[in-house]
């Protein structure tokens, strides 16, 4: 099964829209240092496409030097969408010259920690406790996942221009 990535358009708008509902409880979420919630379906990104069908959507933004992931979403694990996104979202980096691609995933998220360490992110930071003060502008974060209390944030970057020095 081929997976294609290719840039968001605004036609994808409702696919975007439905899939950040669908994982994140809506398209407002919170980025890495802002202390606000930001539009996720509003930042450019990407879709992966199995044929015809999504595979997968990111949405990423520009900080301070470096791109942060804001959103990553398999609509069909396992099948190498989430590689193939952050490949796209590292090509984007590596061609503004960014240092660093970064993300954040809270501490429940085994899975995904997993992911990301084995793709070459390094973890960072530890933000503890700072899902709650996320609760306080987006009550609806569960407290718990698979028993787990969703509490803190870990914050995990990849050292984009290492890619280039190896070249």
């Amino acid at each position: 099964m081929a997976i294609s990535v290719r840039p968001l358009t605004p036609d994808d708008l409702p696919l975007v829209t439905r899939v950040l509902t669908g994982s994140w409880g809506g398209s407002t979420v919170m980025a890495l240092g802002r202390g606000e919630l930001v539009d996720a379906a509003k930042l450019p990104g990407f879709i992966a496409e199995s044929g015809a069908e999504p595979a997968g959507v990111l949405t990423y933004a520009e900080r301070d030097g470096s791109v942060e992931v804001i959103t990553i979403d398999a609509v069909l694990p396992g099948v190498g969408a989430g590689k193939a996104l952050l490949d796209a979202v590292r090509a984007v980096a590596a061609e503004r010259g960014v240092a660093r691609l970064r993300l954040v995933t809270t501490n429940d998220n085994t899975h995904a920690l997993r992911f990301y360490q084995r793709y070459g992110f390094d973890l960072v930071a530890l933000h503890r406790n700072a899902v709650d003060r996320v609760r306080a502008l987006k009550p609806g974060i569960p407290a718990e996942s698979d028993g787990i209390p969703i509490r803190h944030e870990l914050e995990l970057e990849l050292l984009v221009q290492d890619d280039a020095a190896r070249e």
